[in-house]
């Protein structure tokens, strides 16, 4: 027997084990979703009426510019959208083994539960990632352009961004026991985090607790710089551009990308520790 992560006969323990364990239930979660179509499909539908149904109405009302396309503007909020609704939907698996009792006998693997957690978010992540990539692919129809340089952004933040999701998703299902307890709390979660996050209008000119709300909500620091990028590669006129992103500030501190990248990474670092925390002591 070792305890250096080094095989011993068909016995591995240490940092071995633990990667395997990770990457176990990493494919699990990339198995359950390529087999289930249906999945993929309805999770592109509702961004896609968003954007094109919804969009394209509010274009016809919206005065900001001649000739602007209000579905630019709402582009990267419905990239967000997917990538958030369906990371915090692949959380939903863990009330399922749970129910069904596959979740003991992960429980009991020899590996520490952390390296099950750190999997089944890194499975969500990827999952997530591919469908905001699917999103992506739009973009043309909505006058955004494939620049490399904004694509490769738009994905860097789209992993950061399910990265968190998945992690509150599962700290939610770290605490519930039953799939339509978890369903009606995932709404309760999810919708308000959608459309506290100025996907679908601009924070300038908000009253203050409309604007204090989406300042709270993790999801407004992820659709804030992707809009920066994928302005800084469409032609709008300065005013219009500085009215429809105007940043996120808190007090008279205004926050950089960077600075909300940063947020991201804390609060999924936050989520995934109270959710390792909790199936701890989980028997």
């Amino acid at each position: 027997m070792t305890t250096t992560g080094i095989s011993t006969g068909t016995v591995t323990t240490g940092w071995p084990l633990e990667l395997r364990g990770i990457r176990v239930v990493w494919e699990r979660e990339l198995i359950r979703f390529a087999r289930n179509r249906l999945r993929i499909l309805t999770s592109l539908a509702q961004p896609v009426l968003f954007l094109f149904v919804l969009g394209t109405g509010l274009t016809r009302l919206t005065t900001a510019t001649p000739g602007f396309d209000f579905r630019t503007f709402m582009f990267p909020g419905i990239v967000a959208m997917t990538v958030m609704f369906t990371s915090i939907f692949s959380a939903m698996s863990i009330v399922w083994d749970r129910e069904f009792g596959f979740l003991r006998e992960m429980l009991v693997a020899p590996c520490s539960r952390a390296s099950l957690l750190i999997g089944k978010v890194l499975g969500g992540t990827t999952v997530a990632t591919v469908q905001g990539l699917l999103m992506l692919a739009f973009a043309g129809a909505v006058r955004v352009p494939y620049s490399p340089r904004l694509l490769l952004g738009l994905v860097g933040i789209m992993v950061l961004t399910a990265i968190m999701i998945t992690s509150i998703g599962v700290l939610l299902a770290s605490a519930i026991t039953q799939m339509e307890a978890f369903q009606a709390v995932l709404q309760f979660v999810a919708m308000p985090m959608f459309f506290l996050s100025g996907a679908m209008f601009p924070s300038s000119g908000l009253p203050t607790w409309l604007a204090v709300l989406t300042k709270i909500d993790p999801l407004t620091y992820a659709v804030d710089p992707m809009r920066r990028m994928v302005f800084h590669h469409v032609t709008v006129p300065a005013e219009v551009a500085g009215r429809l992103t105007p940043g996120i500030s808190w007090g008279s501190v205004a926050l950089g990308t960077g600075t909300e990248l940063l947020i991201i990474a804390v609060v999924a670092a936050a989520a995934l520790a109270g959710a390792i925390a909790r199936f701890s002591r989980t028997e």
